[in-house]
Parts: C-alpha cells; structure tokens; sequence
C-alpha cells in the first residue's frame, strides 16, 4: 500500500523524444533501425532497450506484414472498407489515431477524431495512459457534431473495445480497420501528426498536462479556424466541413469551392 511508481528516467525521456522525432521522418523503422540510428547518434542502446521505450510510446513499425497470428477472441475483427472509395463529402469518413506527446519531464498521449474531406478535427483529448476511456470521451464529444457513415481505426486495443465500437454501432456507424502496422491506411490523421508536431509540439516543452491541454487547444482552433490549406483551395477545414454540410448559394462560395468539387476525391488531392 506504500508502493510509488517510478517514474520514466530522465535520459529515457530524451531518447524517446529522439524517438519520436525520427519515428515521423521514417514511420517504417522498427526497434532495430531505430536503435542502430540512435547508436549513429551517439547513444549507447541495444535493441530490447529500444522496444520497450517504443511499447511505452505505443509507436509500432508500419509496413505491410504476414497475417502469422489471429487476432485476440474478445475482439470482432471489421474490414477494411476504404479500398478505393471515392471520399468526396464530409461525414462520409472519420479516422481516429494516437500519437506520443513529450513534455519538458514525462509524456502524454493525444487522440484525434478528423473528418478525412475536410480535414476537420472534430475531438481530442489527452491522457497520461493508453486506456480507452479518453478515446471514448473524445467519440462523444465528435458524434455530438455530427456523424459519419464509415469510421476508421487501427487495430489498437483502444480502438477495438466493445465501450469504442458499441458507441459506434449504437449511431449506426460503419467500422472500418487498418491492416496491422499499415501506415496508408489512415494516412490523414498521420499526416496530421506531422503537422501538430512540427508546427506546435516540438516548439514548445509543456510543463505539465495543464498548460499542455491549454496549448493545444489553441492549436486546434487555429488548425481548424484561421490555418489555410493549399488542398482545400486554401480555405480553412472548418469552412469545407461546414459549406459542404449546409451548402450556400452565390458565386463566391461556388468559385471557393470548385477545386473541391471538381475533384473525383479527396485521395487524390495533395496532403499539404
């Protein structure tokens, strides 16, 4: 009853920020690339080392691999059903993923809930833990927003559970899954990612979870509100979500719009 739990050593915690770093350039290296890249940089570490840091930051080498193992019993396996789907609407798919967040001592986790036509992130949320209760917190948050027909996840425990999927089902929504460590997949949510990180993660060291969740709040309402994207005909995510849920006559809203439009799919458009 007197146990505390020891905390991630501070040296741990600069290599996984090395980690993370390097993980978003080469999402395809796995524990051995990974520690043979932190050797050509000067850190002495094997490769059990390595695996561990990355189960904590629940990163995973993303390619294409044999199906050797079957999936846990407990779990419904769903199909993949964005092969060669038009995406061309918003509400038509959504993504959610989890990335790593360092901060000046320790590391949190962030979930992301987007719109794939619009880029749109309708939730997020934080955690200290890889549970899926803030996952769950942040599907309600975006299905009192809207509603997608189809909703894609990886095949991580957060994303499988029945309090996820029930919620789902319970809408009426379709669930689609990612082939195991498949980075194409879910590739907007990943290039989002990217995006927070280089634009506003790596920028600043988060003290504490508080000025963390302040932080990226305002991110979020930039990325969504003011950010202008060159694929969207340099609107903003929110601007497209929300012309093309509840569409407006004139011809401003016509011209803004005809890039979109014209386009036979979102999978097409670039992923600035």
């Amino acid at each position: 009853m007197y146990y505390r739990p020891i905390g991630t050593s501070a040296e741990n915690l600069d290599l996984m920020k090395l980690m993370d770093r390097q993980y978003l350039k080469t999402p395809f290296y796995g524990s051995r690339r990974l520690a043979k890249w932190l050797k050509s940089q000067s850190h002495a570490v094997n490769r059990k080392r390595v695996r561990r840091l990355m189960q904590a930051m629940g990163l995973e080498a993303v390619y294409r691999r044999p199906r050797t193992s079957k999936p846990d019993s407990g779990h419904r396996v769903y199909p993949y059903l964005l092969r060669e789907l038009k995406v061309t609407r918003p509400n038509q798919v959504w993504s959610a993923d989890i990335t790593y967040i360092p901060m000046a001592r320790g590391f949190l986790y962030l979930v992301a809930i987007i719109d794939w036509y619009s880029r749109y992130v309708l939730a997020w949320r934080l955690s200290n833990t890889l549970d899926a209760g803030f996952c769950v917190e942040a599907l309600e948050e975006a299905l009192r927003k809207g509603k997608p027909e189809i909703f894609n996840t990886d095949q991580g425990a957060q994303f499988t559970g029945e309090a996820f999927t029930g919620l789902l089902e319970s809408h009426g929504v379709k669930i689609s899954m990612d082939g195991r460590g498949s980075y194409n997949d879910n590739l907007f949510i990943e290039r989002l990612w990217r995006t927070v990180k280089y634009e506003e993660v790596y920028l600043k060291a988060y003290e504490d979870g508080k000025e963390a969740r302040i932080s990226l709040g305002n991110y979020f309402r930039f990325y969504n509100t003011e950010r202008f994207h060159q694929s969207l005909g340099y609107l903003t995510p929110l601007e497209v979500f929300q012309m093309l849920l509840e569409p407006r006559g004139g011809d401003l809203v016509e011209s803004q719009l005809a890039n979109l439009t014209a386009s036979p799919g979102i999978t097409e458009f670039s992923l600035v």
